[in-house]
């Protein structure tokens, strides 16, 4: 199949120019594209719904015949409309059809039909408009259909891929061995790409479909595993004395068993002579993970080499640098602060510092990877909220030192099974206990009519002396076709009708950075009762004074958000109370906001968020720098883990790396990482 990835699209029949223009917007340029760009669902036109039993509203798929010609004519607005009549034996239903002239010829009296669609029923009368059509004679009882864009229908889309499957050899060269399929129950290659596209039936339909999802979950396996062989390189940084419990001797408070343990994973990998460290401390909201980066930093530039701690956002930034300040205080460590808002003079005097080795430890943002910034001995890097930073951000801060160990961190509890594929290259450090002193958080449910008495329990917390957060998940009106709040105009009816006596503020990320720092000093100083916000205040923003979390349109957001907000209060000596404000009624959105209210513990929500909402919600958009899968779904964990043993086998198996019976495979996991930047897994 490897010649057919080198057959650019525009080579097949009947697609000229303008067209492969089309699929380049979907992402396919070749042949060999085109036959992995599978249907994203199927219409079922094997069960026949008798036209009588045909309800209001059904989808379904009618057999008939014309009973006379097609009738054509113009609306009033001057659309063309054509109309026909159709029957089987229990009854009789019109098709209706817009700016389709061809459709007079499309249709024949002497012909029986299968039509597929929406229908509606008024009393006795049945009507299908635009439905989609094919003769008996040359009928596909399942068929197929694609991701399309504006200009590309889905007709055309099926033709050409019929091409490309004609196209395929009689013997494909298979990346899963012959034994291999056997033992795992696994269909051949042709036989998945044929049926996949164009079905036989629902059982080969199915066939097709496991071969290949387990297939894709492999490669991306596999891959993963030797991404993580390869940064195996070794440790040019080798740290030789433990400075972790002099660092703990600076705090005021005692850490947990769990930040112990978690420092000392850390502290043996950067011991060990042999590999670098690269790993990622997982661990709740609230858990203690910045302490175990803090402690790791003291270590390694005690022992002479300098630390990066990348933030995703400025507040954060900001925050981890106050608190490492006055930890260090009394040491002879030097740390500084680069974000993007520091001024220019002062950035040049850091970077300076930074490049002569003057600087120890420096905490910032996207400006620690920019060209300018330099490090004598970068020994060590470490990235906070990790799913929000890309795999080439993270390499990038890398390549300023000699391998430095990296050590990355989240709040956002992954499931163990997808955890292993997605941090794949890392090895886990889970800090599963919170510091003693976090107040438990009240979690409630409530509709938007029980939402002024929530306002009303606001304002009593805030005459009490504490302070309240209210998310929004829209920024400004017409952001979305749903009527939802907004936060500038939430606080603007806040401020006029429920609060006129306190402080209100607004946050979001549309603001300048400046604007948003000088909202949340407000915040944090206790000036600012009331902040309006969006979910940039997800991470980074410690106010224990802040005893409610109100959340408007709580659907909006997935379980993992819900939970890393939350964490936001509970963090003083006071009980605090997370609102949550809905008036959905799906049973999905019932269920994921009910699963808050009865659970704190972060893995436990995320396998719901999991199984109710996939995996996209602990990355957004791709951040987390996988590949983009064609076929399968990470949130598929059965068959996860039928391709992690498939993956232990085939390692156990042999070197597959340079054994001919895996050549192709090991050809598909290349092709796979090129999407990532990965050019080479070898």
């Amino acid at each position: 199949m490897a010649s057919l990835y080198a057959m650019k699209i525009e080579e097949l029949k009947g697609l000229g120019k303008k067209r492969a223009e089309l699929f380049h917007k979907l992402g396919v340029y070749s042949v060999g594209q085109l036959l992995n760009f599978y249907p994203r669902t199927y219409e079922d036109w094997s069960e026949i719904t008798d036209i009588a039993d045909v309800q209001d509203g059904q989808t379904v798929c009618v057999s008939g015949e014309l009973t006379s010609g097609v009738q054509s004519g113009y609306t009033k607005t001057g659309k063309f409309i054509a109309k026909v009549f159709i029957a089987d034996e229990t009854g009789v239903c019109e098709l209706v059809f817009f700016n389709n002239p061809y459709i007079r010829t499309m249709l024949k009296t002497d012909v029986k039909y299968r039509f597929f669609g929406k229908a509606t029923r008024r009393f006795s009368e049945v009507q299908m408009i635009s439905p989609t059509f094919s003769a008996e004679s040359d009928l596909n009882i399942i068929k197929p259909i694609y991701n399309l864009t504006a200009g590309l229908p889905n007709n055309v889309v099926v033709k050409a891929v019929r091409q490309a499957v004609d196209l395929l050899p009689d013997e494909v060269n298979d990346p899963l061995p012959g034994e291999l399929r056997e033992k795992y129950g696994l269909c051949g290659l042709r036989f998945a790409i044929e049926n996949i596209h164009f079905p036989q039936s629902s059982e080969a339909l199915n066939t097709a479909k496991k071969r290949l999802v387990i297939e894709e979950l492999l490669v991306l396996n596999l891959g993963l595993r030797q991404l993580k062989n390869r940064k195996r390189s070794e440790n040019k940084n080798l740290i030789k004395t433990d400075f972790s419990a002099e660092f703990e001797s600076l705090l005021s408070f005692k850490l947990t068993n769990a930040q112990r343990n978690a420092v000392a994973d850390c502290v043996r990998d950067i011991m060990n002579p042999e590999v670098s460290m690269n790993r990622l401390v997982q661990g709740d909201v609230g858990s203690g993970k910045t302490v175990v980066a803090g402690s790791l930093c003291y270590t390694v530039v005690k022992n002479g080499g300098q630390a990066a701690i990348m933030a995703p956002t400025e507040i954060l930034a900001e925050q981890h640098y106050n608190s490492f300040k006055e930890i260090l205080s009394n040491t002879s460590i030097n740390i500084a602060l680069l974000t993007g808002s520091v001024k220019k003079s002062e950035k040049e005097q850091i970077r300076a510092k930074l490049e002569n080795g003057e600087i120890d430890l420096v905490i910032g943002t996207h400006a620690l990877i920019t060209d300018k910034t330099l490090f004598k001995n970068l020994a060590l890097v470490v990235t906070d909220e990790q799913h929000r930073f890309g795999v080439s951000q993270r390499a990038k801060l890398l390549s300023k030192g000699n391998n430095p160990h990296l050590l990355v961190m989240s709040a956002t509890p992954i499931p163990r099974t997808l955890g292993l594929i997605i941090f794949g290259d890392l090895d886990i450090s889970i800090i599963d206990e919170l510091p003693p002193g976090r107040q438990e958080i009240e979690t409630l449910l409530i509709d938007g009519l029980k939402r002024q008495r929530a306002l009303g329990f606001i304002r009593k917390e805030v005459l009490r002396g504490r302070q309240a957060y209210i998310v929004c998940p829209l920024v400004e009106e017409g952001d979305s076709d749903i009527e939802l709040a907004s936060a500038e105009e939430y606080a603007a009816e806040l401020m006029l009708n429920y609060f006129t006596d306190i402080e209100v503020g607004v946050l979001h990320g549309k603001m300048k950075p400046a604007d948003k720092e000088a909202v949340m000093a407000k915040f944090s100083s206790g000036e600012i009762k009331i902040l309006v916000a969006t979910t940039v205040i997800e991470v980074g923003i410690d106010v224990p004074n802040a005893t409610i979390m109100m959340i408007e349109n709580a659907e909006r957001f997935g379980l993992s958000q819900l939970h890393q907000l939350r964490g936001r209060v509970g963090r003083g000596s006071e009980k605090s109370w997370c609102i949550l404000v809905s008036d959905s009624t799906t049973e999905n959105s019932s269920e994921r906001l009910k699963t808050m209210c009865t659970t704190r513990d972060g893995f436990k929500i995320a396998d719901a968020d999991l199984k109710l909402r996939g995996p996209g919600d602990f990355f957004g958009s791709r951040q987390h720098g996988l590949p983009q899968l064609n076929i399968s779904s990470l949130a598929d964990t059965r068959n996860l883990e039928i391709s992690q043993k498939i993956a232990d086998y085939v390692i156990e198996d042999s070197n597959f790396l340079y054994d001919d019976r895996y050549r192709a495979l090991n050809a598909e996991i290349k092709r796979l990482f090129l999407q990532t930047g990965e050019e080479t897994l070898n």
